[in-house]
């Protein structure tokens, strides 16, 4: 019996998408354990292709090593998969030397293709800790020694680090919460949300909102192409800039403050004591205020400048497009 040829193709248009499916990629698991023993501080280097990596403290004198290992036979269908993931249960990408522990350096190509190794590691405390994924999440907890992560695209979490945070992702958020240490945090496209800082913090992104809150007096320096920035209970000098977005800031002038966005509004508050040298400036708004200002030089609607009380640190604001408001 010979098909219309209408019925012929449509049925090799549904097996065509049939194989190109995800199911049709025959996804294959696997994993390893292993336990390391160790002896004060630890230096440990983790690096994953497409997995993530996930870092929790635990006994003092071990790294456990937990891997789960995904894989796909691709396109075409090819039977080596399962080989690929024995291979690897057999002889996972774990090298010690002492104190320092390398995971997940794999320099085999074709072992890689179309493979990921997913982390789950159990560390001390005192455990220095450099992290890389190509394209995964991590989530780091409980570290007290200084900790360098970074992604290329996916979402890193870092909590209740007693020691100083680098943290870059080309594409993705990062979220800090009660860091110890100084932080550095930087991301092409994503939100930065930063918590219970108490030291000096600085975070830039090119597209994306940036929070912070710090608990301690430490400068604070927040950049964004386009976002919105939001400073809580800053007790030190305060750079913040972006360029599409709106800034809110609030705290205690511990130093000079420099607020700045091309298009968007400004809104700081300080303690009603506080004294301080006031630049203003706006294109295109207004400027509001209800503190008792000296004015030095003319006054005007887009234009304030002079001394709250006795003067002070300097607070510099501006925007191109934006209402501005002191309170």
């Amino acid at each position: 019996m010979r098909l219309p040829i209408r019925l012929f193709l449509a049925l090799l248009a549904l097996q065509a998408l049939s194989a190109c499916s995800p199911l049709a990629l025959a996804v294959a698991e696997g994993s390893f354990q292993r336990t390391l023993n160790v002896t004060g501080p630890v230096d440990l280097d983790v690096s994953t292709g497409s997995g993530d990596i996930t870092v929790r403290t635990g006994d003092e004198g071990s790294v456990r090593v937990s891997g789960t290992i995904r894989a796909s036979n691709g396109w075409l269908g090819t039977d080596d998969v399962e080989k690929r993931i024995r291979y690897v249960e057999e002889h996972p990408p774990i090298e010690q030397k002492g104190n320092f522990i390398r995971i997940g350096h794999i320099t085999d190509s074709e072992l890689q293709r179309h493979l990921s190794i997913s982390y789950d590691l159990v560390v001390p405390a005192a455990t220095r800790l450099r992290s890389r994924t190509g394209s995964g999440d991590q989530t780091i907890g409980g570290v007290r020694a200084p900790v360098n992560a970074s992604t290329g695209s996916g979402t890193i979490k870092i909590s209740k680090l007693g020691a100083e945070v680098h943290a870059e992702t080309g594409s993705g958020d990062v979220e800090l919460e009660s860091v110890e240490g100084l932080v550095r945090v930087s991301t092409g496209s994503g939100s930065i949300r930063a918590t219970g800082i108490t030291s000096d913090f600085k975070g830039t992104t090119g597209s994306g909102d940036v929070i912070v809150e710090q608990s301690t007096a430490n400068d604070v320096t927040a950049e964004t192409g386009s976002g919105n920035v939001v400073i809580r209970n800053v007790r030190g000098a305060l750079r913040v800039s972006t360029a599409s977005g709106d800034v809110t800031a609030q705290g205690e002038l511990g130093g000079s403050w420099k607020v700045s966005t091309a298009s968007g509004s400004i809104s700081v508050k300080v303690p009603a004591q506080a004294s301080f040298d006031l630049d203003a400036k706006t294109s295109s708004g207004t400027i509001h205020t209800a503190r008792q200002i000296t004015v030095q030089g003319s006054l005007g609607k887009k234009d304030l400048r002079g001394k709250v009380g006795a003067g002070g640190h300097l607070v510099q604001l501006s925007t191109a497009s934006g209402d501005i408001r002191i309170d």
